[in-house]
This record gives C-alpha cells, sequence and structure tokens, in this order.
C-alpha cells in the first residue's frame, strides 16, 4: 500500500507541475502578442511615413503654380502640368494597389516612395519648364504611397476602428499642409524656386528610412482572422487575382461599393478642383505671392489636422461615417461656392476653415466605407481603383480651374468645386437598400 501511495502521489505531483508551468506559461503567452503587437504597431510608422511624405508633398504643392509661371507657363499649362502627374497616376495606381496585395504593402511602399524622391530630385534641380513635367512624370508613375499606406491600415484594423485609424492620415496631411507650405514660402523667398523641391527630396529620403526600418514586413491584425475568414468564405482568393480593367467593372458590378466610389470620385473632383486652382486664384483676387499662398495652405492644415486629431473619432461614433459624409460635403458645398464672393481677408479665412472641416470628415468616412463594402482580400484592390479615380479627378481639376482662372471666370471656378461637392450630397443623402446595407 506504501508502494502504491508513492507511485500515485508521484504522477499526481509532476503533472500538476508541468501543467500549472505551461499554464503560467500560457497566459503571458497569450498576452504577449498584443504587447509585442502594441511595440511594433504598424499604425504609428505607418503615421510617421504619410506625415514625411504628405510634408515633401505640401512643400511643392503651393510652390508649383509659381514655380511654372516662373518659366513662362500660362495658367492652363499649370493646370496641365498638375494632370501630368495624375495621368501617371491613372496608369501606376491600381497596378501598385495589386502588387501590394499579392508581394506585401512593404515593398510596394517602398518602390513608391523611391520614385517620388526622384521625382523630387528632377524638380528641384529644374532649369526649364520641361523639367518640372519629367520630375512630376516619374513621381506619378510610381505614385502609390497614400493608396498602399491606406490598405496597410485596412489590414491591421477592426471595420469599427477604421474611421479613426483612417484619421491618422487625415492628420498626417493636416500637419503636413500646416507645415509644409509655410516652409515653402519661406525657402522659396530666401533660396529660390528649387530650394523647396530639394528639402522635399531629403524628406522623401527619411521617409524611405522610416518605412524600411520601422514599418513591420507582414501587417499585425490580432482581430482579422474572423474577418478574413468571412470575407474568403463571401469571396475566394482566386476572385481577387483578376486584371486592372476587370477590377472596376467587379467593384462598379455592385451596388454599395459603387456607390462608395461615387461618394469619392465627387469628393475628389470637388477638392482637386478647388486645389489645382487656390494658388492661382489667390495671386490673381488678392496679389498673394508663394509665401501669402503658403499661409493659406497652412491655415487649412491647420483647421483639418485639428479635425482629424481629435474630433473625428468621436463624431464618427455619434453620427457613423455616412452622415458624417454628408455633413462633410454640405460644408465643402458652402465653403467652396461662396469663394468666387471673397474680396477681403476675413471672409477668405473663413471660407477656407469652413471648406477645410468639409474636406478632414469626408475624405476618412468615405474611405472607410468603401473598405467595408468589400472582401478584406479585395482592400487594396478596391482602394487602387479609388486611387484611379482620384487620378482622373486630378486631371480633370486643375484643367478646368486652369482654364477658368486663365478667362478671368474667379466665381465659375469657386462653383465648379462646390458643383462637383453637390453631387457627393446627393449621393450621400440616398437611402441604402436593405438588401445592400450589409458590409463586410
Amino acid at each position: 500500500m506504501g508502494h502504491e501511495d508513492t507511485a500515485v502521489r508521484t504522477p499526481v505531483r509532476r503533472p500538476p507541475r508541468p501543467s500549472p508551468a505551461r499554464t503560467a506559461r500560457g497566459p503571458p503567452r497569450s498576452p504577449s502578442p498584443p504587447r509585442a503587437t502594441m511595440r511594433r504597431s504598424p499604425l504609428l510608422p505607418i503615421f510617421l511615413t504619410v506625415f514625411v511624405d504628405v510634408l515633401g508633398l505640401t512643400l511643392v504643392l503651393p510652390l508649383l503654380p509659381f514655380y511654372a509661371e516662373h518659366f513662362g507657363a500660362s495658367e492652363l499649362v499649370v493646370g496641365v502640368l498638375a494632370a501630368s502627374y495624375a495621368v501617371c497616376q491613372l496608369v501606376s495606381g491600381p497596378i501598385l494597389g495589386r502588387i501590394s496585395d499579392r508581394v506585401g504593402r512593404k515593398p510596394t511602399l517602398l518602390a513608391s516612395q523611391t520614385g517620388t524622391f526622384i521625382g523630387f530630385l528632377v524638380l528641384g534641380s529644374a532649369s526649364s519648364l520641361w523639367m518640372l513635367f519629367l520630375g512630376r512624370i516619374i513621381d506619378g508613375l510610381t505614385a502609390g504611397n497614400l493608396t498602399i499606406a491606406q490598405a496597410y491600415i485596412s489590414d491591421v484594423t477592426r471595420p469599427e476602428e477604421r474611421t479613426r485609424a483612417f484619421g491618422l492620415i487625415g492628420i498626417a496631411f493636416g500637419s503636413g499642409f500646416l507645415l509644409g507650405p509655410a516652409i515653402t514660402g519661406e525657402l522659396a523667398s530666401r533660396f529660390g524656386y528649387g530650394a523647396p523641391a530639394l528639402g522635399a527630396a531629403a524628406l522623401s529620403l527619411t521617409s524611405i528610412l522610416l518605412t524600411a526600418t520601422l514599418l513591420p514586413a507582414k501587417p499585425i491584425a490580432p482581430a482579422a482572422a474572423t474577418e478574413a475568414a468571412g470575407a474568403g468564405a463571401a469571396r475566394p482568393a482566386s476572385d481577387v487575382r483578376v486584371g486592372r480593367g476587370d477590377a472596376f467593372r467587379r467593384f462598379f458590378d455592385r451596388p454599395l461599393a459603387r456607390r462608395r466610389l461615387l461618394e469619392f470620385f465627387a469628393f475628389s473632383l470637388s477638392f482637386s478642383t478647388l486645389i489645382g486652382g487656390l494658388a492661382l486664384f489667390l495671386e490673381r483676387r488678392f496679389a498673394f505671392g508663394v509665401k501669402e499662398t503658403g499661409y493659406i495652405f497652412a491655415f487649412s492644415g491647420l483647421i483639418g489636422g485639428s479635425i482629424q486629431g481629435g474630433a473625428l473619432g468621436r463624431l464618427a461614433k455619434r453620427y457613423g461615417e455616412q452622415r458624417l459624409a454628408v455633413l462633410g460635403f454640405a460644408t465643402m458645398v458652402i465653403g467652396y461656392g461662396l469663394l468666387g464672393a471673397a474680396y477681403g481677408l476675413p471672409a477668405l479665412l473663413l471660407l477656407v476653415a469652413i471648406g477645410a472641416f468639409g474636406s478632414a470628415v469626408v475624405r476618412p468616412s468615405i474611405t472607410t466605407l468603401l473598405t467595408k463594402s468589400v472582401g478584406r482580400d479585395e482592400q487594396g484592390a478596391a482602394l487602387g481603383v479609388s486611387q484611379s479615380l482620384a487620378s482622373i479627378s486630378q486631371i480633370v481639376g486643375p484643367i478646368g480651374a486652369g482654364w477658368l482662372i486663365e478667362h478671368r471666370a474667379l466665381t465659375a471656378y469657386g462653383l465648379m468645386a462646390a458643383t462637383f461637392a453637390v453631387v457627393g450630397l446627393f449621393l450621400g443623402a440616398q437611402k441604402i437598400p436593405a438588401g445592400e446595407a450589409v458590409e463586410l
């Protein structure tokens, strides 16, 4: 009996030791990935990457019209210069989005950023108008930074958290628009038009280093398993691997995805028209130079960054993305539509603030709604299609704005931007049929 007791106690005592050890180790291992995830969360690197990219872009954006006019360009040619970038982006956007779905976000983002770096170098060393076009074409052919960053955010966030996460891109845009244009005015006035572009190239190189060193190679999505399973059940992966033309047909054949893309297109047309002609408008109406124009862009960035940095998440939870997008479109209509009637600085600043609020809430809301309307494994392709629509708008908007301003139709310029926002408002106000209300 004593021997049996010993025999019984030995296995009874030993298994509990490994078992608690496993149990004790188990819980730490279970929380450990989230802690590692927090440490390696891609949202901070993505924010830094987009911020540096946008800062570089905003160094160049208010500069280009004055830079081009320095080489003898007319207002219409200034619009064509802006459109040249968008034409190239129209070709590259869906391709880069699809490549990022297949080979990964990080390597595609690095390739895109390298093209931006080279484009800014050419721009900064330009000695004639054709070099400005060359720099924008190089940048446009590799332009996919924002699309890939948005796809990465979709990979690592739950649908209900996505608007707030996309708001990070909005904060990056707002911060970039706050700092970049103001810096441009100072650099251009002191060192010439090439200096801001070379500064943008230095920032682009910094962005490449941030992506290479901080961004995880594979998205960390602790909550993605169930969503991916659901999305996979709804649409097999083989359905995603289709041609670029098929991507448009696939998403536009679905009523909900089509609606989201059209809303995004209306927003992009409105915003691109405003931004594409704003520097020329300010030069003609208020006799502003690059320095004063930079400060107006910076003021717009301050408003947008403030909204997206604090209130956007709360507004999205309270009203929902669709209502928030409708509100944003309505304020864009007011701000852009009355711009042509502004002759004093106070009226100008008020209308710029109203319009900046609208664009600050519309972009992340519509982007979130778009990603919810498709499967997780299609989000990169869907965002690539949206980038193609944005590229079309960046062709139409600046050329239309440049043509109107060249003919001194300054009021019509603001009304053109407002009209596109009215289309977005109309689309957003339509009720979603019950059968289309479920979003992945």
